[in-house]
């Protein structure tokens, strides 16, 4: 018995392990893809953020979001404030047996947690690229990484007053993905749009991104991580019933980004007469996005429509923010923002024991929750050192402003 939990134990914990290193992945997806659909002159700042922003989450989550997230009473709406990630699980905690026995190391929970925070906070990155100051960006992530996005995690999967009013949300449509895109929304809406993007009789420019490869290897970097940001999400999978569910996730994961492609694609060539590639490229995050609320408990087929449903949305929703002048250079606010919402209301779609009331409240208590936490914050930072850079810099490009160097050096040599 003793030597089956410990099998069971070391394979769970290995798998958490993994499926946290393919979503820490996902940070390269988001910075090539962000970087591909910025201007050249903002490449190299942008790259900055995604890194810094990468090294501040693991940072102060493992100082206190950790502790905010998963060590305060269940049904709560305070959590308690704390330091640090605890003790390791005791061998005789695991080998003891039983429901309450631990089944995969206090570590990698730690780990698979962590990964998810960063990547709430890479979703703000894009939609404020190209004219917010760098050390802007970074103070802003150290609160929503240790505070904001901890708080509402509490809320849901820490076993505050969300799970106990029937909350469902898998792998994080609503925790994760509208949160990130609720931040980025006030952020978005505290700095304004960039220079030349709205003309003052309300006509829109495109500002075409610089490397279109970059944004596509992105996107397929951002995809082929999300099986580990969904399945991972079982938590377990060294019994037959986990092992089956871990597989169905993976297909109706792949499943639902491939609807969002196509539908997006379509739409794209109805609306614009044009196969746009960048409309593809969101259709798959929106198809991922969608299915991420509930991965598990729809068919192949059910998980294709669902994405397809969020590839529809996602065309629209930018077209939408644009002729509303929220300026978004990557889509962000559309894909995990919008179709957040639709993979939250779809899961009782499929799922018995989820409610739309629920679901419903769920979304209000974390989009408000973050949203008006993180207005709060980036009004702040504006007062104390600005947000914006100077209309010059922004002209030149934040690359030599914010960094001293560029993405592309050699553009700028003359021959």
């Amino acid at each position: 018995m003793n030597e089956l939990a410990d099998l069971s134990y070391a394979l769970d914990t290995f798998y958490f392990l993994i499926c946290g290193v393919l979503v820490m992945w996902m940070a390269a997806g988001f910075s090539m893809l962000e970087a591909g659909l910025v201007r050249s002159k903002n490449t190299a700042e942008i790259l900055t953020k995604n890194i810094a922003l990468f090294a501040i989450a693991c940072t102060m989550y493992l100082l206190v979001g950790y502790y905010i997230m998963y060590s305060s009473s269940a049904g709560g709406f305070l959590p308690n404030l704390g330091f640090l990630i605890g003790a390791e699980n005791s061998v005789d905690a695991v080998t003891a047996g039983g429901d309450d026995a631990p089944y995969y190391s206090m570590r990698s929970d730690f780990f698979f947690q962590v990964v998810f925070v960063a990547t709430a906070m890479s979703i703000v990155s894009g939609a404020v690229a190209e004219r917010m100051k760098l050390w802007a960006f970074l103070a802003f992530a150290v609160v929503m990484t240790a505070v904001i996005y901890p708080v509402s995690g509490y809320w849901t999967w820490g076993g505050g007053w969300l799970s106990a009013v029937g909350y469902s949300d898998y792998a994080g449509s609503g925790i994760v993905h509208m949160a990130g895109a609720a931040a980025a929304l006030a952020g978005v809406i505290v700095l304004g749009p960039r220079k030349g993007k709205y003309g003052k009789d309300g006509s829109i420019h495109a500002i075409p991104g610089a490397n279109m490869p970059l944004a596509t290897l992105g996107t397929f970097i951002l995809w082929m991580g999300w099986f580990g940001f969904n399945g991972g999400s079982e938590l377990k999978m060294s019994d037959i019933g986990s092992a089956n569910n871990v597989a169905q996730v993976f297909v109706n994961t792949n499943a639902a980004a491939a609807g969002g492609v196509i539908a997006a694609l379509i739409l794209a060539k109805l609306w614009f007469r044009k196969a746009d590639l960048t409309m593809a490229l969101n259709g798959a995050l929106a198809g991922l996005v969608a299915i991420t609320a509930d991965p598990l408990s729809p068919s192949a087929l059910s998980a294709a429509i669902i994405g397809a449903i969020g590839g529809i949305i996602v065309v629209a929703a930018i077209v939408t923010l644009d002729k509303v002048k929220l300026d978004d250079p990557v889509g962000a606010i559309s894909v995990h923002g919008v179709v957040g919402i639709w993979g939250v209301l779809a899961v009782p779609l499929n799922n018995a024991d989820a409610s739309f009331g629920a679901q419903i409240i769920g979304i209000a208590g974390i989009f408000a929750w973050v949203f008006l936490a993180s207005l709060v914050v980036w009004l702040i930072l504006k007062a104390i050192m600005g947000v914006r850079v100077s209309e010059e810099d922004e002209y030149e490009g934040v690359d030599i402003a914010e960094c001293g160097l560029e993405a592309y050096p050699e553009f700028g040599i003359k021959k």
